[in-house]
């Protein structure tokens, strides 16, 4: 962005930049699309913005979203899932590579940065897949990949069942310095479950998801990783027992990251018990309280390293079909910065500091990008919101195109007004 780009005072924020250990009422100037000046400032502006009682924070990174394109433009795409990312405060999200066709050669890679480029919304970075088709056979190209600009790689919505295979992409992406990202599920345990494997899918009479499809998939990795020091970052976990498997992993000094979800914080099987709603479908699926307070406790000690929503839009017409039919996934970039409030900050586990950090340098560390912080200098990639503001959520009001989500009607706190990137003004709720 060149030094014509409009200049922006944003006054009287408190400033939370958790990567520098900031948190303080000041202002900050906008200049050239980095950040200029901090502290009390009375610099003439184009555009002055008045942040009293609204926290300013580094742009929000989701390092798992789904987009869509290409193969279900009807269900989003790059752009509509880009206008939504920065109507949820996200000014970088990560596009996982499982489309129609899936995102498994270069050019396939330079579609979705070449669409990003075009929505000129949000960064739009990109995994590539680990296997050819994400079959779990053949290693995908990744080095062309990488070369393209893929930040990463997984067959995200499929795990790889092969560990042979596994142990070949952990080097292969090692020498590429890349993160490998997994889905944990062995499907010779998941086979074709809908919801979480327990008293409830017996009652219910649906086909379930036994926790230990996810957790040995995530123990046979640790040990690859042992052998292959490669990045490995758990994507969604969803389990008290993977918890326990990334401590553990972690007290031993492995280079492993893990996500969590709003949907895995907030939401439990009784859900679909109470409503038999197929919008909380999703995979891995909503387990028992006993994990959500097992994930809780795992945020407040530190131990995930990224909130993400793992957004996955699906049509009305689809979510409609039966509930063992019907496609997994919830659509909530939108109301997702309101809900990890709701599910950590309201019942006192973690601060706006501690939450940030789970939304900005943290996930940008796991990704190996440099982004997530406000220091004079950065990229000018900010989020403004009001941490207190009531409203209540509309999916007939979402910028994305699919509307599958389940907190439809909740009362939530926490509002994005602004969101800035490069400097620019790329959202307003104006």
């Amino acid at each position: 962005m060149s030094d014509a780009s409009p200049t922006i005072l944003i006054k009287n924020g408190r400033l939370i930049d958790p990567l520098r250990q900031v948190d303080q009422t000041t202002d900050l100037l906008v200049s050239g699309g980095n950040v200029a000046k901090t502290g009390r400032l009375s610099d003439r502006a184009d555009i002055t913005l008045d942040a009293s009682g609204k926290i300013v924070s580094p742009g929000l990174i989701d390092l798992h979203v789904h987009f869509r394109q290409p193969g279900d433009e009807e269900e989003e795409t790059i752009e509509s899932g880009s206008a939504a990312a920065v109507a949820g405060g996200f000014t970088s999200v990560v596009c996982m590579p499982n489309t129609q066709p899936p995102i498994d050669e270069a050019t396939g890679v330079e579609f979705i940065h070449r669409m990003g480029r075009q929505a000129r919304k949000t960064y739009i970075y990109v995994m590539g897949t680990l296997t050819k088709e994400r079959a779990g056979v053949e290693l995908s190209e990744m080095g062309l990949m990488a070369e393209a600009g893929a930040i990463g790689f997984t067959d995200d919505g499929a795990g790889v069942q092969d560990a042979a295979v596994m142990l070949r992409a952990m080097r292969y992406a090692s020498m590429l310095d890349r993160v490998v990202a997994q889905h944990c599920q062995d499907d010779s345990l998941a086979k074709n479950g809908v919801m979480n494997a327990g008293y409830n899918s017996t009652v219910l009479g649906l086909p379930g998801i036994d926790p230990l499809a996810e957790e040995m998939m995530l123990w046979r990795d640790i040990q690859l990783v042992k052998k292959t020091r490669a990045r490995y970052h758990a994507q969604h976990i969803s389990t008290a027992g993977s918890v326990q498997l990334i401590r553990q992993a972690k007290k031993e000094g492995l280079p492993i990251t893990c996500e969590v979800t709003p949907h895995h914080l907030l939401l439990t099987e009784e859900s679909i018990v109470k409503d038999y709603d197929t919008n909380y479908k999703v995979n891995p699926p909503l387990r028992t309280l006993a994990d959500i307070e097992a994930l809780r406790r795992a945020v407040q000690e530190g131990l995930i390293d990224a909130l993400a929503t793992d957004h996955a839009p699906h049509l009305k017409s689809e979510k409609e079909l039966e509930f063992l039919t019907a496609p997994f996934g919830i659509a909530g970039l939108e109301c997702a910065l309101a809900l990890y409030r709701k599910a950590l900050i309201d019942p006192g586990l973690i601060d706006w500091p501690e939450l940030l950090a789970m939304l900005t340098w943290r996930p940008a560390r796991v990704l190996g990008i440099e982004k997530g912080t406000l220091a004079v200098g950065d990229r000018a990639d900010i989020t403004i919101f009001d941490p207190d503001a009531e409203w209540t959520v509309d999916t007939s009001r979402f910028f994305s195109k699919s509307h599958n989500c389940p907190y439809q009607g909740w009362t939530v706190r926490g509002k994005v007004l602004h969101t800035l990137v490069n400097g620019e003004i790329r959202f307003s709720a104006e």
